[in-house]
């Protein structure tokens, strides 16, 4: 199961634009995106996990570790801000401890006792970055510094911070913010200049510099081709070169004196799992660096990736039944090229571990390099301890002895034994089992470990599991809010104020000479807190001054009096205008959470007027169950036949009665009446025979509305009306507007009268 480990970079700097309109920061997140969607394709990346690091400080910058979902990953990648240093060192850092935190738990690393190729967890951590300088609280870097305290415990037993199974790939946005006229270069991508590069080349990865979004595509096809199970080894020459086979003409083969690229080659093996169960089969480990000492208290650290040596005399292979070996594929190299061009797929190189043996400095070999037999690749055979001497006792064994050893044959057999490292004593009686010979090894041997190495392991286990679930419950939990920035004093420095040619300086930019003080003390405002707005800070309508927290009265004071003092009215007071209104996507459906912290709204002025549902979607909604039924509205109480189609004849015919809207515009709740306009007739009429004909034609209108609901009205109260317009002082608008709140009160002291009827 690979781990993905993306580590984003959030400094401030990734905000810069380019000419594609987005920011480095969307370019990042995007990138992740399409990674994923091409590592989908692969029927493999269903066992994938995958991690989310940036540049803060930990745990904050963890934002997704260990037990976090695929959703929380998109939720926190979709959320990154680039407000932060290029602390890319601490970052990395933080990478390599979360992935090396359940290593000693599980025991995949086996300390003193051989790496095992086939037990592992490989690794690959994605940096996405630009090409700016490395910032920190302490200055600006030029090399990239990799802190040296970390609280991963067992952390001393490995000189680097890194497994040889975790490699590093950096993804470096150079896109410029102008398009280029020029066409871009055809072919591979190069890898960049920046800090990061040498430490990509550490792992066994390598850095990419992109240039055009069309580049930065290539690369990440690239990166989901490097996706593969194997662990990083550095392969390196011992002894004279081969001498030059005959009819080769090639110059790369010939014996030269200088180094060749094929003398050293830092690559990986890939170690396949076993289509069965899906889970890499080994049998035998790499030798450590050292002769494990009983009665050593500690365990020398050793260095992440092995350091083989391969000697290039020719040796036969050799292979007996019964007897298992493991078989490893070399990563293409200068090695492999070297190898597979002398064509020579019946030979082989030995490979050896230094100062893996008791009393030899180079040691005794445990495997050999060898090319296919089709020539197409170069494969690592890891074999039994000093092989050499132990495979022609065991085909002895089966063959002449037929697993009855004589004592001659044990007294070699011991021999053997005291030059093999103690940690193979369980390779070799698992295999001995296999061939049938189980009792050759005692089960009460000793694996070379003291006491107190074993107890300091197993108090590794312990802390490592602690310090794994400490982080695992911090992982998702948002940073304090800073409390403003710390004014630092830079030593005995002669500030910029204290130049002699500040004021001149000073002068040539604003056009005046400034008014300095006579004296300045560099220490005055050593200690001072600079304070920092607030960004999460809600706008809050507080009404009450008992009512605002003691530790919050400074800042709801210099709240009021930038308000008071502020004139201009357009702009938000006290925050910034793009965090008040600035939401996560994620978060925009969250409406009930919004209730939940909106304040106590008060109390309806109107108590009879309908309640509004602040229903998400569509707050405007008005509460029908609590209206009272009007006959202005018509609201009917039968069946609605809520579960037809708009379109079914039998909800057209049979259903019950709909309702009907209002036919006079007097009689709609919240709208303004504008008086019909009539035509002029002829002769034109006086203004006081105007209004009276206006009033008469709006009555009429009106008694065809009222006639609709119910409520008759004769001619005879339309005279009482005029005669008590009459007496009213106003326009004729003003008129009209009073005479609708007399209907409107008519129809519903109507109403109220037949409800108690």
């Amino acid at each position: 199961m690979p781990v993905l480990l993306f580590l984003i970079d959030t400094s401030a700097s990734m905000n810069q634009r380019t000419h594609l309109g987005t920011t480095y920061l969307d370019i990042a997140k995007g990138a992740v995106e399409t990674f994923m969607k091409l590592r989908g394709r692969d029927p493999a990346s269903r066992g994938d996990r995958y991690m989310l690091v940036n540049f803060e400080d930990v745990p904050f910058g963890i934002k997704a570790g260990w037990k976090e979902s695929h959703a929380t990953f998109m939720t926190e990648l979709r959320n990154l801000q680039a407000t932060g240093l290029t602390t890319i060192g601490q970052s990395l850092r933080t990478a390599f401890d979360l992935l090396n935190l359940n290593r000693l738990v599980t025991g995949i690393d086996n300390y003193g006792q051989g790496r095992n190729p086939f037990f592992l967890e490989p690794a690959i951590i994605i940096a996405i970055t630009d090409s700016n300088k490395l910032t920190s609280s302490s200055g600006v870097q030029d090399e990239l510094h990799l802190p040296l305290t970390t609280p991963l415990p067992g952390s001393e037993l490995t000189k680097e911070p890194f497994r040889w199974d975790q490699r590093l790939f950096a993804l470096v946005l150079r896109i410029p913010g102008n398009a280029s006229v020029e066409p871009e270069p055809l072919g591979g991508v190069p890898p960049d200049d920046s800090p990061i590069t040498p430490m990509c080349e550490v792992t066994g990865g390598r850095s990419y510099s992109v240039f055009s979004q069309r580049m930065l595509n290539q690369c990440l096809e690239s990166l989901v081709q490097k996706i593969q199970s194997g662990v990083v080894i550095n392969f390196e020459k011992t002894g004279p070169d081969p001498p030059p086979l005959e009819g080769l003409v090639n110059n790369s083969c010939s014996a030269s004196s200088g180094p060749q690229p094929w003398h050293c080659c830092h690559k990986l093996i890939y170690v396949r799992p076993n289509p069965k169960t899906g889970v890499p089969i080994g049998h035998w480990p790499i030798p450590e660096a050292f002769w494990p000492d009983q009665n050593s208290p500690t365990l020398p650290p050793r260095s992440a990736h092995p350091h083989v040596r391969f000697s290039c005399l020719d040796a036969e292979p050799m292979v007996i039944d019964k007897v298992p070996f493991d078989k490893y594929e070399l990563e293409p190299s200068p090695l492999t090229q070297y190898i597979l061009e002398r064509k020579s797929p019946h030979t082989c190189w030995q490979v050896f571990v230094c100062n893996s043996a008791k009393y030899s400095d180079l040691g005794q070999p445990f495997g050999y390099l060898k090319a296919s037999t089709a020539l197409n690749c170069v494969n690592l055979f890891v074999m039994p301890y000093n092989y050499p001497v132990l495979l022609p006792l065991l085909d002895d064994l089966i063959k002449v002895h037929k697993f009855k050893p004589t004592l001659k044959w044990r007294q070699s057999f011991e021999n053997y034994l005291k030059t093999m490292p103690p940690y193979y004593y369980g390779s070799l009686r698992k295999a001995l089992r296999i061939m049938g010979a189980p009792n050759l090894l005692a089960d009460n041997m000793e694996y070379g470990l003291s006491y107190s190495v074993v107890s300091y392991l197993k108090k590794l286990s312990q802390q490592s599991k602690i310090e794994y679930d400490r982080l695992i419950a911090s992982i998702g939990k948002k940073p304090p809010p800073e409390a403003g920035i710390k004014v630092r004093w830079r030593g005995g420095g002669i500030s910029l104020a204290q130049r002699r040619d500040f004021i001149q300086q000073l002068q040539s930019l604003t056009g005046e000479a400034p008014t300095l003080p006579m004296e300045l003390n560099p220490k005055e405002f050593q200690g001072f807190h600079l304070a920092l707005l607030n960004k999460g800070l809600k706008p809050q309508s507080l009404r009450n001054a008992y009512d605002i927290p003691r530790s919050h009265l400074l800042d709801q004071l210099s709240r009021m009096r930038r308000n008071l003092l502020n004139t201009n009215v357009c702009s938000l007071r006290g925050q910034d205008s793009d965090q008040l209104h600035s939401v996560p996507i994620a978060q925009m459906g969250n409406y009930q959470d919004f209730l939940k912290a909106a304040p106590q709204p008060l109390r309806d002025a109107d108590p009879e007027q309908p309640k509004r549902l602040h229903t998400f979607g569509n707050p405007f909604k008005l509460d029908k169950k609590g209206m009272m039924i009007d006959e202005a509205d018509e609201f009917v109480t039968g069946p609605q036949n809520k579960g037809k189609r708009p379109g079914d004849n039998n909800n057209m015919q049979g259903g019950g009665p709909k309702r009907r809207r209002c036919m006079s515009p007097l009689l709609r709740l919240g709208r303004a009446y504008t008086p019909p306009v009539t035509p002029p007739a002829s002769p034109r009429p006086t203004a006081g025979e105007t209004d009276v004909y206006m009033i008469h034609t709006e009555l009429f209108q009106i008694n065809a509305a009222v006639n609709d609901h119910s409520l008759v009205l004769s001619f005879s109260d339309y005279e009482k009306i005029f005669l008590l317009l009459k007496q009213i002082q106003g326009t004729l608008d003003t008129r009209l507007i009073f005479l609708q709140n007399i209907i409107k009160e008519a129809a519903r002291y109507r109403v109220q009268r037949s409800l108690k009827s």
